[in-house]
């Protein structure tokens, strides 16, 4: 554990340079006493490395000291081989990239380990996309998302929600980009009130030039936990049948798959069936399911009753708003 750790400890400080030992002691999990040991260590064992005491001060390697050792054990060289399929690589621009990368650090990894490493990547396979899902038809470039995310700077957009189909405009201050099960999401604070936000719902993205105004100490994963934790746990106590025209299917799926109770069927890629899907959607109350009549005649539901009479009414309200109402 001691190597392991002293390990950890050269290629920290050679990725980040000047360290404080607090920070050595909260990413490897042990005391800032152990964290000066290690150093010690480290210096009896040749690595030019110093502490530097005081306000500003932290551990550090020599300036130009560089070193080649990767460190990695049988499991971590398999561990960066199963990777998900590029489709989330490419969206980014980083296809022909992460092929490059991948074989600089095969080249890195310890000849011993090589075999099972290039064996894991051919034997499995990750595909987070689910079945029959339609790709993302994107109005707004991840580029200009990227651009706001790295460059540290706010966003305005503007955004169609899922939910009642309003479009709304935000001024953000993004973290990060979240691909879920081949879904793009935004993370970002909107009035320091942290948001998720579907990129194929986007109608417009804009980077201004105004820095990002980040919350301290908060980071991208610690807020993907929090939102993806909010989403999983929200109750579904209304689960809702329903029958969707094939034409309408693709559409139906791009805006409802999230709430689905299973995978819509699999058929045969050379099907041609014109007959309705029936499908299984949960929601959170009958009020939110009624958003289904945008669909119109296209999705019919089927259960439970009392949506069924609510959407009736809803449709002759509607109805009796424009029989026989003059125009203007």
């Amino acid at each position: 554990m001691k190597s392991d750790r002293l390990l950890s400890l050269l290629l920290l400080l050679q990725t980040h340079g000047q360290v404080p030992a607090t920070d050595l002691a909260e990413r490897l999990e042990v005391s800032v006493r152990t964290i000066f040991r290690d150093v010690e260590a480290l210096s009896a064992a040749g690595v030019p490395v110093y502490a530097e005491r005081g306000r500003n001060g932290g551990i550090a390697l020599l300036p130009g000291y560089r070193t080649d050792v990767t460190g990695l054990t049988a499991d971590e060289a398999r561990a960066l081989f199963v990777l998900v399929t590029d489709r989330a690589h490419a969206d980014l621009g980083l296809g022909q990239a992460i092929g490059s990368a991948l074989r600089k650090v095969m080249a890195a990894v310890p000849a011993p380990f090589r075999g099972g490493a290039d064996l894991a990547s051919r034997r499995i396979l990750i595909d987070p996309v689910r079945w029959r899902s339609s790709p993302q038809e994107l109005s707004v470039d991840l580029g200009v998302l990227q651009a706001a995310v790295f460059n540290d700077r706010r966003l305005r957009l503007r955004y169609r929600h899922g939910r009642d189909a309003e479009v709304r405009s935000y001024t953000l201050d993004p973290y990060g980009l979240v691909n879920k099960a081949g879904i793009w999401y935004l993370i970002a604070d909107h009035r320091e009130k942290p948001t998720m936000f579907r990129v194929d719902r986007m109608l417009s993205a804009t980077v201004t030039e105004d820095p990002v105004q980040r919350r301290s100490g908060v980071e991208l994963a610690g807020l993907w936990e929090t939102l993806r934790h909010g989403v999983d746990n929200v109750p579904t106590s209304v689960s809702v049948t329903v029958k969707v025209q094939r034409p309408m299917l693709a559409k139906f799926l791009a805006l409802h798959s999230a709430d689905l109770a299973a995978p819509p069927p699999q058929e045969p890629a050379d099907a041609e069936s014109t007959d309705p899907v029936r499908l299984e959607v949960r929601f959170n109350s009958l009020g939110s399911a009624e958003q289904l009549l945008l669909f119109g005649p296209a999705v019919e539901v089927l259960e439970p009753a009392e949506l069924r009479d609510a959407l009736v009414r809803r449709a002759q309200e509607t109805l009796a708003l424009y029989e026989g109402a003059p125009a203007g």
